[in-house]
């Protein structure tokens, strides 16, 4: 079995290309590949999911405990020949100095780094660059680079001679491929049909095979070179259910920011299905709804002509039904959502709050949430705005580093909502959510 993290010293350096081209590469080799996300990213996920053809799972070691972090990547890694991580931002960026950052899950994993350094405008200049890189922190296992629109051969012998003197490992490189960019892919409309992106995939994967020594970094990322038996994390046994809920999870185009540890959460509290806002016409019978975060601004006419599903949420929580809403899920329990032009479209109107995409502004970060002395942790990434709001709420939100922020945790009725994506895959984190949910 071989498992490493894709790294960079940078954002936009092409660990997502690179690591999308590495799984299906692989994947058409015949090897079981498990992809892993460093961070709470959502998006990134669904690339990975299409490139290994499998889930992908997050690791973020701010929302999550260090036990839970390595049971997930063991747990899921059991049955892989090949686990791949995707990091996040530059390999030491953190929520605080390097706290959350993909060095600090390397750590915590036992998992060498791959650095993938975008050379578009450099060449043995980046020899003390790695060399940084390589020194900074020797509890970061660097095992190796593969560089980045590389623009000839000859280019790519100035960086292999850098590789050479600093005493690094390279494992090749990937030219500058036009025809293999993903156009705005944090934007809904570009990720509402992945299957667009397949052709992509194959393109990566093909450049990945011409050019970087799959053989060698397969080798140099083997367990016996990185790690002793006795280091390896140890997969837990499921835990048995302790509740038989029925679970109904809003999942289409517009609502789809869901963590594949959250759906196995639900897996083992009971019996889970799920509805479309945008197509159905209600909900099914159930003791919780989810809804989770998305893109409902880009399908605000949908959301806001379909009358009944709209009534059939409203009826459900008019009768005490119970809501978790995240994000996007939050904005359509409002009474409207204002479309970028100010025009306002009405949704279920269970909150008096509307959103607004007229003015964006990007709302990002790690939250703390502390209700009641119990404390969880969230995500919060946005350009909507909250422009109306008059509802009540429960706790202190404060972020990283213990200032207040005024993101709101709603709670009426049975509805617990906020800009806030929650992540609960640890059975303890969905008990206090749960808790909240019936307080």
């Amino acid at each position: 079995m071989s498992r490493f993290i894709i790294a960079a010293p940078t954002s936009d350096a092409g660990k997502t290309s690179i690591s999308l081209g590495l799984q299906r590469a692989l994947t058409n080799r015949g090897k079981s590949v498990q992809a892993f996300k460093c961070g709470p990213d959502y998006i990134d996920s669904k690339f990975h999911e299409l490139a290994s053809h499998g889930p992908s799972f997050n690791l973020d070691s701010v929302m999550m405990s260090e036990d839970h972090v390595r049971e997930v990547y063991a747990a899921q890694s059991l049955n892989a020949q090949v686990s791949v991580v995707e990091g996040v931002m530059g390999l030491f960026d953190g929520a605080r100095k390097s706290e959350g950052s993909t060095a600090e899950l390397s750590k915590k994993l036992h998992t060498p780094v791959v650095l993938v350094v975008d050379a578009r405008a450099v060449a043995y200049s980046v020899a003390p660059l790695l060399h940084g890189f390589k020194t900074f922190d020797d509890q970061v296992h660097i095992v190796g680079v593969i560089f980045n629109k590389v623009g000839s051969p000859s280019h790519f012998k100035f960086l292999q001679e850098a590789c050479e003197d600093i005493n690094m490992q390279c494992f090749g490189y990937v030219s500058k491929l036009k025809e293999a960019e993903i156009p705005s892919r944090h934007l809904g409309l570009s990720i509402a049909n992945m299957q667009q992106y397949e052709v992509v995939m194959e393109v990566l994967a093909a450049a990945v095979e011409e050019t970087v020594d799959l053989d060698a970094l397969l080798s140099a990322t083997s367990y016996t070179h990185v790690m002793s038996p006795n280091d390896t994390p140890i997969a837990s046994i499921p835990k048995e259910i302790r509740q038989t809920l029925k679970i109904v999870v809003a999942k289409d185009a517009a609502f789809n920011f869901i963590y594949s540890q959250v759906m196995e959460q639900f897996q083992r509290r009971g019996e889970v299905t799920f509805c479309s806002p945008l197509k159905d016409d209600c909900i099914p019978d159930c003791d919780l709804l989810y809804l989770p975060g998305g893109y409902p601004e880009c399908y605000l006419e949908q959301l806001s002509s379909n009358t009944a599903m709209k009534a059939s949420i409203a009826s459900y929580i008019e009768n005490n039904g119970k809501v978790l809403a995240e994000c996007g899920g939050f904005m359509y329990l409002g009474k409207s959502i204002q479309d970028a032009d100010g025009k306002e479209y009405p949704m279920v109107g269970a909150l008096d709050v509307t959103t607004s995409m007229k003015h964006r502004k990007l709302h990002l970060g790690y939250r703390k949430i502390k209700v009641q002395g119990e404390t969880l942790i969230g995500h919060e990434f946005h350009y909507s705005s909250l422009m109306r709001s008059k509802v009540s709420t429960i706790g202190e939100t404060t972020n990283i580093r213990d200032e207040v922020v005024p993101t709101q945790l709603v709670k009426e009725r049975g509805i617990l909502a906020s800009y806030l994506h929650f992540y609960f895959g640890a059975d303890e984190q969905f008990d206090i959510l749960w808790k909240w949910i019936n307080i």
